[in-house]
């Protein structure tokens, strides 16, 4: 069963088409990746399915019904979560309090906000920093924050935005586990992404569009060798390696 169904979905802004005639589908249990060159209309996609922009047309499906239009926050209460590429936690406040704002969306009790909290956190790898203030922490723990503030929702579909730009080659790594963890544990994952590695490591299906339109969709190792991809995004130097 797909979790989610882009149907037809364009986006115009004025005169600018930024998707124009989408489909994807994501299967329940599944990770997406979606690459393409910068200005491609990935992140205008993603506000399209988050909520953030209605589409001009076509309609989006989340576990069959549509949600096209609806409000970031009652998408967030149907299960549906994204992070941001831009993090902005709350960097006067504790690692914890950043997480409990996303786990009051479940909990009604205090204790009970902070006990999921906690929970996320070991799961993200954090929870040694749950006392200290988000505004001193590392890039690459701010990702991993930015993650945990998610997935204190309880999200059946995660939206993941460049999770790992500006990462170090070990921090990615880590980040490729915590999101393979985050599927085994029921999660749906889609993701953009630019380091190549990371998508091929994650991706069981590549989509890929330019210009707002898709040009491939498959198998990471098909997508790669794909004529149309090489041309317009990894370029002859990722194809000769």
């Amino acid at each position: 069963m797909n979790i989610l169904d882009v149907k037809g979905v364009t986006k115009r802004f004025g005169g600018l088409t930024a998707v124009h005639d989408l489909d994807l589908h994501i299967a329940t249990g599944e990770i997406l990746g979606l690459i393409g060159p910068n200005g491609a209309g990935k992140s205008t996609l993603f506000n399209c399915v988050a909520g953030v922009f209605p589409p001009t047309q076509g309609d989006i499906l989340f576990n069959g019904t549509s949600i096209a239009g609806k409000k970031p926050w009652d998408l967030c209460d149907m299960g549906l979560a994204r992070t941001f590429q831009i993090v902005k936690p709350f960097g006067a406040k504790t690692v914890l309090y950043n997480v409990m704002v996303g786990a009051f969306l479940r909990e009604r009790s205090t204790a009970r906000a902070r006990d999921r909290a906690m929970h996320v956190l070991e799961t993200l790898l954090l929870d040694h920093r749950a006392h200290q203030l988000a505004g001193n922490l590392t890039i690459a723990d701010r990702k991993r924050l930015e993650i945990a503030k998610a997935l204190a929702t309880d999200p059946k579909l995660l939206l993941l935005d460049e999770v790992m730009a500006g990462l170090r080659p070990t921090e990615v790594d880590d980040m490729i586990a915590i999101i393979k963890t985050l599927r085994d544990k029921g999660v749906t994952v889609f993701v953009i992404e630019h380091i190549m590695r990371a998508v091929m490591a994650l991706s069981d299906r590549v989509v890929v569009i330019q210009f707002g339109e898709k040009i491939a969709e498959g198998k990471p190792e098909d997508v790669t060798r794909d004529e149309n991809v090489i041309k317009a995004y990894l370029g002859r130097e990722y194809d000769a390696a």
